[in-house]
């Protein structure tokens, strides 16, 4: 992939610095703190910000973040030795991706200059400075860049980088729910015989597959010595046989017949989710690994709770023409229970982690930049957004973790 990875080169020029964060804010990065990088090539100040230098006239600009949201501090020098910052005039204009400019001017307080404005997530934004003070102008223009790549429009189409545009979404509300794979009460048959007698000829095996009306079984009967068959009265596939050639019919079934295309799903439904289940809900059915899912609804809900477990049961029918499902195993499923709309929201699909943040990357022409999120609430399919992005933005939303890996090896450190 194609990157553009942005770094200080002072050597000498005043043209292009990064801007140094408070030395107090936290390691968020793993690696180097917050703020630095693992080799500085720069000069920082006293404050542990960086120094930007016109002639006799210098400023040491930081992001101070220790207990406050972010903030510019600027401190004055003139010849080395720190100024009283009442007589200096300063202005700072933040460009950053997409067109938005930041301005801040700047009031004197204690030893240094405080901006007016929360410097917002991302820090990543081409920095002009201007100040000045009696008998001395400065200006500066740098780029300080984070969590910000370049690919090209072919990568991105080769890799599977699909984007969305941030907007209005309906969020399904959903029930997480556990339950097991049962065949239903038609799909079972126990075959025993009418009258009590001998078996004298058997006519399946446990696994062949039988027809509604098949005889399985021939009975004499021990009073009248009259002979009649056992049919089965579904069709399906041979699940049990207790009869044995010759043997007494006895008490248990001589045959259990089950269909395994007749199954449903029992859910279990504990007390603080009833109140917002019910019938005729939409249900998303998954096996435990993942591989096998059906779409569903809840066609019975138990009006009894079990005293032991405090549950109630929910039935889902569960088609199974190509026999996936096998009765007994244990599923997951998620329950429909209403929906509502947001005014903002991003596919949660496209969340990712950089830094202690939760991100979306946001595109414009080939770069691609971390958008930090406030989020709220949040389903499988959606994610509410409620402060980081605007909406009409367009992100990306599948295979958004290429854009993160590219990001990290441009370097993710916090560093301006």
């Amino acid at each position: 992939m194609t990157r553009n990875i942005f770094a200080a080169t002072l050597c000498g020029s005043t043209a292009l610095f990064l801007i140094g964060c408070s030395p107090s804010a936290p390691d968020a990065s793993g690696g180097a703190g917050h703020g630095e990088i693992a080799t500085e090539d720069y000069e920082r100040g006293p404050h542990r910000g960086r120094m930007l230098r016109q002639g006799e006239f210098a400023l040491e600009l930081t992001i101070f973040e220790d207990g406050v949201d972010p903030e510019f501090r600027l401190y004055p020098y003139l010849n080395g030795q720190p100024v009283d910052p009442s007589r200096v005039t300063a202005s700072i204009e933040l460009a950053r991706l997409g067109g938005q400019v930041d301005r801040f001017a700047f009031a004197p307080q204690d030893d240094f200059l405080r901006g007016d404005g929360i410097v917002t997530e991302p820090h990543s934004f081409d920095v002009a400075v201007t100040a000045s003070m009696p008998g001395m102008n400065g200006r500066w223009q740098y780029e300080s860049h984070e969590g910000r790549t370049t690919i090209s429009a072919e990568q991105a189409e080769a890799g599977g980088i699909a984007v969305s545009v941030t907007g209005p979404a309906t969020l399904d509300e959903t029930v997480e729910v556990y339950g097991e794979i049962e065949l239903m009460p038609e799909g079972r048959a126990e075959l025993r015989g009418w009258l009590p007698g001998r078996v004298v000829a058997l006519n399946a095996s446990i696994g062949d597959r039988v027809e509604a009306g098949q005889t399985l079984a021939r009975i004499t009967a021990t009073d009248s010595l009259q002979t009649y068959s056992v049919t089965s009265p579904i069709s399906g596939v041979v699940v049990e046989r207790g009869a044995t050639l010759n043997g007494p019919t006895g008490s248990e079934p001589l045959f259990v017949v089950a269909d395994p295309s007749q199954l449903h799903a029992e859910l279990f439904i504990y007390p603080g989710d009833l109140g917002s289940v019910a019938t005729g809900q939409p249900v998303h059915v998954t096996s435990f690994d993942g591989g096998r899912s059906v779409e569903s609804e809840i066609e019975f809900l138990s009006p009894m709770v079990d005293p032991a477990s405090q549950r109630a049961i929910a039935h889902v029918e569960i088609p199974n023409e190509d026999g996936e499902w096998r009765p007994g195993e244990r599923i997951r499923a998620r329950i429909e229970v209403g929906q509502f709309d947001v005014p903002l929201a991003v596919r949660t699909d496209a969340l990712q982690r950089f830094r202690d943040f939760t991100v979306v990357y946001a595109r414009v022409d080939d770069t691609y930049e971390v958008r930090m999120l406030e989020l709220g609430r949040q389903t499988p399919e959606w994610t509410e957004v409620l402060g980081g992005i605007d909406p009409g933005v367009t992100y990306v939303s599948e295979n958004a973790f290429l854009i993160t890996a590219d990001v990290m090896k441009s370097g993710a450190s916090h560093d301006h």
